[in-house]
């Protein structure tokens, strides 16, 4: 009788062993799987992933029991971390990451609870799904690894970093010029606007103003509108006729009442002006460079008044949606023996405001003097014979109809060269 009451007792002691030890770490579970897993005991009590434990001890390592089953090992006391002490109701329960880091809680109700880390910010839904990826009650069963979509609803960063913006539906790749403020897909229908003196208007002594040969180079969404006027500075073009003949403290001519010139309002009237996708090509120098105020000669304008004049109208023609272009004067015919000379003003002063500006610079001064020297323009044998009377006024400033067009289509060649937008539409 002794003996079978021994053997009694011994079994037990060996079942109840079994169950406090070989029971905590995932029975009848994977590691890290279901709500079976720790879920009679000790060591992790539901800490593994589980949901239940087989003790009555508080919250602890991020479980609802701690190490050791009722209160031997960290029970109701506190001894790795009992009911408030390491990974009880604070690491990893509400606070740590709770709604704060990552989503409802870190790890959730134990080390990856109902959610795991990343919960509805990081990540998504949840890193590993709505419930969770690691030891949650299903082991991510829900979603696969990134929730919505790989790294939440709107991305890692909500709308910011990878949501709608980087890598969304907008970009943040820089526009060229001639981008969205200036068409380059050479078919939508665009103008070119343009402001400048008698080189660019039709006034040469054969109608010869390059910008009245300038729609030639283009194909047929391109409309040209010309507006250039022979004897003008930029300040006499944008105030007609109100530059008096006094000058200033400053130096400059004094403009009273100081009205823009109705070609100046057309091209800037919000309603029959210019629109987004146009493009506005400014041309001053040669006249600007007059000294004095003298009555009928009020075109001098001084260099940094002629810059802020050129920033003024690159700001207006952007504000409507269109883009600037600047370019420096056209060369008068001037040979150093075979080779061409530039030879015009104001030239750094519009570099100068295209570089503060961010405004394309078409260097015509440059470009045109290179142009005569190639069409061997020099030495000149006289403006009225052979291959410089062909090109030039008697004047040499001014150019015949044929002159004209190859002034323009050097300015075309420039777009290209440049790579400004506009040079999608050039004809060839």
């Amino acid at each position: 009788m002794k003996h079978s009451l021994s053997r009694i007792f011994a079994s037990v002691f060996v079942v109840t062993a079994f169950s406090l030890v070989g029971c905590s770490s995932g029975n009848n579970s994977p590691a890290g799987g279901g709500s079976q897993a720790g879920a009679i005991t000790a060591t992790g009590g539901a800490s593994a992933g589980g949901t239940t434990t087989a003790s009555t001890s508080a919250p602890s390592s991020g479980g609802i029991a701690i190490q050791g089953g009722t209160p031997e090992t960290g029970g109701q006391t506190q001894s790795p971390g009992g009911s408030a002490a390491q990974g009880g109701g604070t690491t990893g329960g509400s606070d740590t990451g709770g709604h704060d880091t990552g989503g409802s809680v870190v790890a959730g109700s134990a080390s990856g609870g109902e959610v795991i880390t990343g919960g509805e910010s990081t990540g998504g839904a949840a890193t590993g799904g709505v419930t969770s990826a690691t030891g949650g009650k299903a082991g991510g069963s829900t979603s696969a690894s990134g929730g919505a979509a790989t790294g939440g609803k709107p991305t890692t960063g909500g709308t910011a970093s990878g949501g709608t913006t980087t890598g969304g539906t907008t970009s943040t790749a820089s526009v060229p010029i001639g981008g969205n403020l200036g068409s380059s897909d050479g078919t939508t229908p665009v103008k070119v606007w343009m402001a400048g003196d008698s080189t660019m208007s039709g006034s040469g002594c054969d109608g010869g103003g390059w910008g009245s040969q300038f729609a030639s180079v283009f194909n047929k969404n391109v409309t040209v509108v010309n507006s250039s006027v022979a004897g003008r500075s930029i300040q006499t073009w944008l105030y007609d006729p109100n530059v008096t003949s006094t000058m200033d403290a400053n130096g400059e001519c004094i403009v009273n009442p100081k009205t823009y010139n109705p070609r100046w309002t057309a091209m800037t009237n919000p309603t029959t002006g210019m629109k987004p996708g146009d493009y506005l090509f400014i041309e001053f120098g040669i006249n600007d460079a007059t000294t004095t105020c003298e009555a009928g000669k009020t075109r001098h304008v001084g260099g940094a008044l002629f810059q802020t004049y050129l920033t003024t109208m690159a700001q207006a023609a952007r504000d409507l949606g269109a883009q600037p272009i600047f370019l420096t004067s056209m060369s008068g015919l001037q040979c150093s023996g075979s080779t061409a000379q530039p030879n015009r003003a104001f030239g750094p002063e519009t570099k100068a405001a295209g570089a503060a500006d961010g405004v394309p610079v078409i260097d015509a001064t440059v470009l045109s003097a290179a142009l005569y020297t190639s069409l061997g323009l020099c030495p000149s044998s006289g403006v009225t014979s052979g291959a410089s009377g062909a090109f030039f006024c008697n004047d040499t400033t001014h150019f015949e109809k044929a002159g004209a067009l190859q002034i323009a289509q050097m300015v075309g060649k420039a777009l290209k060269d440049q790579g400004i937008g506009l040079a999608a539409y050039l004809a060839n």
